[in-house]
């Protein structure tokens, strides 16, 4: 197997979003040096656990990688699998070499099956791999398939990528209809194993009733404020509410869907809808999914991403304003989060609160969910 087509194939899945970039060259910023922070957020940060609830999904597949998941110094990240039209094959595949990777490398990595497997990973010193779906094309219409791949390992599904599903309806599909009666199923399924449902990427319809309709509580792995920025793949305040009210936890993205095009967003345009959610939900139920992979992005990418933004277009998935490259200058680092927690502290939120957002929140909601 090929590690840079590895590379290259996950790295077209964790994106998510970008559009024509060859205009914006002279407009980027790359990071020259270490972030510089706070002693108190360093330490903070040294000492807490760190969970990226959606970035890159190819583990280390090159040295780069390996060196930046590293350096990262992050406890357990999400990775997505099959990608967002991928088929059951496709899937398979990805699982496939996601396990060979990590095989190869137990002394960086630890596979999640339980929550204790969180736990594990932070006293050894490993990071913690959780597998992920973030489309539903893998499962086509067969129920049966989320047992199947839930005992492969994938631990976290969702519904949705942007468009209409077999169980409900995505962001880019407007707001009417929302879940199918074999999404209900499909969530009582997901329930029943111990799977998380992940309403990213969903309509406002099919948010709210997936909200009602789990036992469980559910998750936002990656999103941002419509109270900030209106966009299709932000949420809304009641959806915001509704999900903490049932115990979950919403994720904000470090995606372009910040702000209004052209505008490439910033840290600080980051920290507006990190904290209009903390307000909004309560700080026990917001975290970091940041939807953007470990490695920066650099000058030498640009040309694979705008190749990219095409193939998204002609498969009908790519999201208004996916016209700037998916990265904030400021957070272009493989410590990003680590720079989140100190701008947090200067703004005067506590080392608790900011415990909560690295990783603890969704520790905690995962805990409900999992088996031991």
């Amino acid at each position: 197997m090929c590690s840079e087509q590895i590379t290259r194939r996950e790295f077209t899945k964790s994106l998510g979003s970008v559009v024509v970039l060859s205009t914006l060259k002279s407009e980027l910023g790359w990071p020259s040096d270490a972030p510089q922070v706070s002693a108190k957020a360093a330490d903070l940060y040294r000492s807490t656990f760190v969970l990226d609830c959606n970035t890159l999904a190819s583990i280390g597949s090159s040295e780069r990688e390996l060196n930046d998941i590293r350096e990262s110094g992050i406890t357990a990240f999400k990775s997505t699998l099959g990608g967002a039209t991928g088929t059951f094959e496709n899937a398979k595949a990805d699982i496939a070499a996601a396990e060979e990777l990590i095989e190869k490398r137990p002394d960086l990595f630890l596979k999640v099956r339980t929550y204790g497997d969180l736990e594990r990973a932070q006293q050894q010193r490993k990071v913690a791999v959780i597998y992920s779906f973030e489309a539903a094309s893998m499962l086509e219409d067969k129920i049966e398939r989320i047992e199947l791949f839930r005992n492969l390992g994938v631990r976290v599904m969702q519904l949705t990528y942007n468009r209409r599903s077999p169980f409900g309806v995505g962001c880019l599909d407007g707001d009417v209809n929302g879940l199918t009666e074999l999404g209900r199923e499909a969530i009582v399924k997901m329930n029943q194993l111990g799977v998380a449902l992940d309403l990213s990427h969903a309509n406002k319809q099919t948010i709210a009733e997936g909200i009602t309709v789990s036992k469980k509580p559910p998750i936002v792995s990656h999103s941002a404020c419509r109270s900030i920025y209106m966009h299709p793949r932000n949420m809304e305040d009641r959806e915001m509410k509704a999900l903490a009210a049932k115990g979950g936890v919403m994720g904000i993205y470090m995606l372009p869907y910040l702000t209004p095009s052209p505008k490439q967003p910033t840290l600080d345009d980051y920290m507006r809808h990190m904290e209009h959610a903390l307000k909004t939900c309560g700080e026990d139920h917001v975290g970091i999914g940041t939807d953007v992979p470990f490695s920066p992005v650099t000058e030498k990418d640009l040309d694979y991403l705008r190749r990219l933004v095409e193939q998204r277009k002609m498969a009908g998935i790519s999201a208004p304003g996916e016209d700037r490259p998916p990265y904030i200058p400021e957070l272009n680092t493989p410590r990003r989060m680590e720079i989140v927690a100190d701008a947090l502290l200067k703004r005067g939120y506590t080392s608790r609160v900011v415990e909560k957002v690295l990783g603890a929140n969704f520790r905690r909601v995962f805990t409900e969910i999992w088996p031991t």
